[in-house]
């Protein structure tokens, strides 16, 4: 094949030739156009010549070269098919990869809204639980609240027809035993009607021993008697200070008659069945004592707590007209939580010849025997079917 290749010289292969003839022409004294002009002439003839066999070549040598581009076309192809298989694998991986993240994420999600819930349950029924407790509260206060008014108002009216036939009956009893008694008394003549009498002076009495009863102060059951049947009948609502300014029914005078003149003004008094109705019946007492005794009484109120205490201060105000400033050590009425405090108080009242009067609140389960030595004292007694703990 090299053989049919024609064979020639190139000039620009050998330019030191071309040089040196270039140079000797010139001095030779040729002219140097005519010589170019045939050197180019067979320059592009020779460059015909290399460019016709150099395609030659070419076209001899393509099938070679297309063979080995298909191999290597086809080499290329296999790993891009074995590129596109990896990708569809890594694909599948990745989708099975994301729904079991999406399947982790869900339960996840799943698992904290139940927990979520369950939180949200359980606080509400806590919630629940407080409010039906709070209801349960309110419905028993209600209860106590509707109770106490039957008792205070409503209910009472019952309670009143049988104190009042009570008390007439009690009335009439006395009046028959003052008319027996009557029938039975030596009464004197004329003669010594008319003849005066030498008056008669009472024994001394120590300023700070009262005994309240009808054979030892005649003249102060009558007045006694007069005011509470005023304070009865005739209520004064905006009265002076110390004196009662409310309704005061038979019920309430039949205990405060007892504590006079039965009792003496030292003793118990069944409970009115609530605090309010208590403090109306030892406002009577004190309105009364105050009455009879003006500023020599103090009145020593015990209670064990101040809640309780707060509640007699508020009705003995709203009874007596009275202001926060007659409460105190050195005023009119004095507030203890402790009876040790209060007898101590007490017994320098004494000694300072004042009066005092010790009143014991009903929630008072024992009452502290040195409270008793004192000439007055009055003490609420509870119903015993409520609080049978109840000593005295």
């Amino acid at each position: 094949m090299t053989s049919d290749v024609p064979q020639f010289s190139n000039p620009n292969l050998n330019p030191d030739l071309s040089q040196e003839n270039a140079s000797a022409e010139e001095i030779e004294g040729l002219e140097p156009l005519t010589v170019s002009e045939e050197i180019r002439e067979e320059e592009s003839k020779e460059i015909d010549s290399f460019d016709k066999a150099v395609s030659f070549i070419d076209e001899l040598s393509r099938p070679a070269d297309l063979e080995k581009t298909v191999q290597e076309l086809t080499n290329e192809v296999e790993v891009l098919t074995q590129q596109k298989q990896d990708l569809i694998a890594e694909i599948e991986a990745l989708e099975v990869s994301k729904a079991q993240k999406l399947s982790e994420k869900t339960q996840t999600v799943e698992q904290t809204l139940e927990k979520m819930v369950a939180e949200g349950l359980k606080e509400l029924q806590q919630k629940k639980q407080t409010l039906e407790l709070s209801v349960e509260q309110l419905e028993r206060r209600r209860d106590r609240i509707r109770e106490e008014m039957k008792t205070t108002f409503a209910g009472i009216s019952q309670d009143l027809a049988i104190r009042v036939q009570g008390f007439k009956d009690y009335l009439v009893g006395s009046l028959q035993d003052l008319a027996a008694a009557a029938e039975q008394l030596d009464l004197p003549s004329q003669d010594s009607w008319e003849q005066p009498s030498e008056p008669t002076i009472p024994p001394p009495t120590s300023g700070s021993t009262v005994q309240i009863a009808p054979q030892a102060f005649a003249e102060q059951t009558r007045k006694i008697q007069q005011i509470l049947d005023q304070y009865r009948r005739n209520p004064d609502y905006y009265g002076p200070p110390w004196q009662l300014r409310r309704t005061f029914e038979p019920i309430h005078a039949e205990r405060v008659q007892k504590w006079f003149f039965s009792q003496g003004g030292r003793g118990t008094i069944k409970s009115m069945g609530s605090r309010l109705q208590n403090i109306l019946v030892a406002s009577a007492v004190i309105s009364v004592l105050n009455e009879l005794h003006g500023d020599r009484t103090r009145f020593l109120i015990l209670a064990n707590t101040p809640e309780r205490l707060g509640e007699w201060r508020r009705g003995l105000q709203d009874c007596l007209g009275i202001s926060r400033g007659d409460f105190g050590p050195e005023r009119g009425v004095v507030l203890f939580e402790s009876p040790d405090a209060l007898v101590q108080k007490a017994e320098r009242l004494v000694e300072d010849d004042l009066l005092p009067l010790v009143i014991i609140d009903e929630a008072e389960e024992q009452i502290n025997l040195s409270l008793l030595q004192f000439p007055l004292w009055l003490a609420f007694a509870p119903d015993p079917q409520q609080m049978s703990s109840y000593l005295y």
